[in-house]
Formats: C-alpha cells, sequence, structure tokens
C-alpha cells in the first residue's frame, strides 16, 4: 500500500513509501532509524472504472522516539504502568502526575481503588 508520512501540524510531507500493513493511530512506526508515532490515518480513494478503490494512506506522524517503559495493553500502546490509577493510558502522555516518568518515581504511583477498571480512568 502507498503510504504518505505527513508532519502533524503543518501537514508537510516527510516521506513516501509502500508498506504491506499500515499501522494505526497510536503505533510507532520506525522508517530507516527514525521513529514516528502515528496520530492520525486518511484514507485516499480514487475513481476506478466506476468505482471508488483505496489508493493510498496519509498518516499525520510526530517524530519521537518510542519509550522504553511503552507497552501493549488491552489492545492499544500506552506509556508507562496502565495499573495505576494516574496513568493516562495513551500512547501521547504517562500521566499528570509525573509525566517524563518513570512511574517508579513516582510518590503517587498506585493501584487502582477496588472495583474500577482502567476504563474509568484518564
Amino acid at each position: 500500500m502507498r503510504v504518505e508520512l505527513r508532519q502533524a501540524g503543518s501537514d508537510r510531507l516527510l516521506e513516501r513509501l509502500e508498506l504491506e500493513e499500515v499501522p494505526q493511530p497510536g503505533c510507532w512506526l520506525v522508517v530507516d532509524n527514525r521513529s514516528f508515532l502515528v496520530l492520525q490515518r486518511h484514507h485516499r480513494y480514487q475513481l476506478r472504472a466506476g468505482r471508488y478503490e483505496l489508493s493510498s494512506v496519509a498518516l499525520q506522524v510526530k517524530p519521537q522516539k518510542q519509550p522504553a517503559d511503552a507497552r501493549w495493553w488491552q489492545g492499544r500502546w500506552v506509556i508507562g504502568d496502565p495499573s495505576c490509577r494516574f496513568n493516562a493510558r495513551s500512547p501521547l502522555l504517562r500521566c499528570a502526575v509525573l509525566p517524563e516518568g518513570p512511574c517508579e518515581r513516582c510518590v503517587h504511583h498506585s493501584d487502582p481503588p477496588d472495583g474500577a477498571t482502567a476504563a474509568g480512568h484518564g
């Protein structure tokens, strides 16, 4: 699939490439030793023989190295410890208490309250 990498915010074209599998928003993509966080995915269609066909995908990306404490959790990437009640459960932000991390250094690092689910926080 033809993929365009575009700088988030400015929409500046960074790279054109062919990928077998196009990453979803919230995933990291490494291209030639450069790492990007995928923020948005835009499908581009072309009319062929009276039908629209997917012709390419434009990814809005942010140059960012994948944090060492990023992990796959419940079908998505999160930074830090998702079991902590203050974790944002996001690939963009660890938490509001100590966003630069690491979680182990935070005095507020804690488990969610009894009966609370991760989806109820953040």
